[in-house]
Parts: C-alpha cells; sequence; structure tokens
C-alpha cells in the first residue's frame, strides 16, 4: 500500500493565469513588431511602382492593324501576349527574391508580423504593378486607338496580364528567400547542455 498523496506532493495543473499570462507575452511581441511590419510593408508595395513601369518598358507589344472595319492581329503566330506574362512572372520574381533579402538584413530575428508584412505587401506590390501597367501601357480602347491611327497603321495592344496567377510570383519568392535566410543564417535556439548540468541546475534550485 502506498501513503496518499498530500497537496504538497500532488501534480499542479497549468492555471488559467499562466495561460493568460502566455498569451498576454504573445501579443506584447506581437505589437512591438508592428511599427517594423509596418515599415515593411509599405516599402515592399511602393516596390511596385517601379516594378509596374519595368514590365511596361521590357513587356513585348503585341502588334495590331485595322481595315477600317476591324483591328487584327498584325502577326496571328506572334507570341507577345504569352510574352507579357512571362515578363511580369520573371520581374515578379526578381523583385520577390530581392524584398525577401532586403528584409531579412534589416531585422534577422523575424518575427510573426515581419513576415505577414512581407507576404501582404508583396502581393499588393505585384497588384500595383499590373494596375499601374495596364495604365501607363498603350490605350485600352483598341477600337478609338485604330480610328486614331487610321486605315493599315500599325499600333500597339493594351498591356494586359492574361494569367493572373503570375500575381503570385513576387511574394512566393520573397517568402522563399527569407525563409531560406532566416535558416541559414537567423539566430539559433541555445542547445541544451548535458543532462548532468540541468540535474545540478535543477537540485541547486530546489534547495
Amino acid at each position: 500500500m502506498t501513503a496518499p498523496l498530500t497537496p504538497d506532493d500532488q501534480p499542479t495543473p497549468r492555471t488559467s493565469y499562466e495561460s493568460r499570462g502566455g498569451r498576454a507575452a504573445l501579443f506584447d511581441a506581437v505589437r512591438a513588431e508592428l511599427p517594423a511590419a509596418g515599415v515593411v510593408a509599405a516599402a515592399v508595395t511602393l516596390s511596385g511602382a517601379l516594378f509596374g513601369l519595368l514590365w511596361v518598358w521590357l513587356a513585348p507589344h503585341v502588334p495590331l492593324i485595322s481595315d477600317g472595319h476591324a483591328v487584327f492581329l498584325k502577326n496571328s503566330e506572334g507570341e507577345q501576349a504569352i510574352g507579357a506574362d512571362g515578363t511580369f512572372a520573371l520581374l515578379g520574381l526578381g523583385f520577390g527574391a530581392v524584398a525577401g533579402g532586403l528584409v531579412f538584413l534589416f531585422r534577422r530575428t523575424g518575427g510573426i508580423g515581419l513576415v505577414a508584412a512581407l507576404a501582404v505587401g508583396s502581393l499588393l506590390a505585384s497588384v500595383l504593378a499590373w494596375r499601374l501597367g495596364v495604365y501607363m501601357g498603350p490605350a485600352s480602347d483598341v477600337a478609338a486607338h485604330a480610328r486614331s491611327v487610321g486605315k493599315g497603321v500599325v499600333f500597339d495592344a493594351p498591356l494586359r496580364l492574361g494569367a493572373k496567377g503570375m500575381l503570385l510570383a513576387f511574394p512566393i519568392a520573397a517568402m522563399a528567400v527569407h525563409l531560406l535566410l532566416t535558416a541559414a543564417f537567423g539566430p539559433r535556439d541555445p542547445e541544451p547542455g548535458p543532462p548532468w548540468e540541468a540535474g545540478a541546475r535543477s537540485g541547486g534550485s530546489s534547495r
């Protein structure tokens, strides 16, 4: 037979106070990251303006021609429209890689708020680049543009993003590069010492 456990011997369950303290500590950590996260989100989003301008400059133009009644592709076998999507994707991957690297250098310790800001800012930058590129590119009203240039004159089609999935190239590259750099060069948790050291520390604290 064993003696009944005394109140001092019984395991102490985790109190609601301790759980609330853990949530409060997490909330305080996220709140402390808000200023840096705001800077990251704003800076990454604004990079979409340069992204959009480069897309307008580098994307291949689709030549159109009018016979006075209808508008046709000047080269029916051209791949310029696909090239516009590919150019957007390549630029997005490049901008994302640079953004992920710069954010890591800005704050190596990382944090949930910083990673979320990078993801949101990257997606907003892609949307900004897309809309700015369409706005800055050739006129979107093809019929009016054809009338203005006249019959038989070649003009450029509006710049369009056919595959909207290309918008994810920027955030995917940014998150991937940031994750790889954090895994390779980020701060490390201290390695636990030998078991006898832990026992000695616990024994000393009990006394």
